[in-house]
């Protein structure tokens, strides 16, 4: 074993790592990608500088795992809600503040409202047919709606 990690050379390197990009491709959900990259690194590395011992090596490995890691993971954490679309994929939350007719009159707090071509489901105070109402908040297929004055 000791023999094996003194004589570390690129093409260890570079093998480890397309091993590690060929298990990601079966579906390792992206852990893999990083420490598979972090190898090619090293061994791009050891290409450049033959003389790197391998006490260098591995340590310069586990640190450019976690480094490309980290990297990613905040990267990824970034993407949030900053985008210009921010309600993409959430039905129902680009209506929350704009104002709606009654369709169907609101009594004992269940009624519809006409939001574009389709029809919600609305709870709030009664209010008849016709009247102009706001969305508050959205549960699932059901908004909530305010009279608007």
């Amino acid at each position: 074993m000791w023999e094996f990690l003194q004589d570390l050379n690129f093409w260890d390197w570079l093998a480890l790592g397309t091993v590690l990009l060929i298990l990601e491709v079966f579906g390792a959900g992206g852990y893999l990608l990083w420490v598979g990259l972090a190898a090619l690194i090293v061994g791009g590395l050891t290409f450049l500088a033959p003389e790197l011992p391998w006490t260098l090596q591995l340590p310069l490995f586990g640190v450019l795992a976690i480094l490309t890691a980290v990297f990613w993971w905040r990267r990824q954490r970034g993407t949030g809600e900053s985008g210009d679309q921010p309600n993409l994929n959430r039905r129902g939350h680009e209506l929350i503040g704009r104002t709606f007719i009654v369709q169907q009159a609101i009594v004992e707090g269940r009624g519809k409202i006409k939001v574009g071509d389709s029809v919600w489901m609305a709870v709030g105070p009664d209010a008849p047919v016709g009247t102009s109402v706001r969305v508050t908040e959205q549960n699932g297929a059901v908004l909530s709606v305010e009279i608007v004055p």
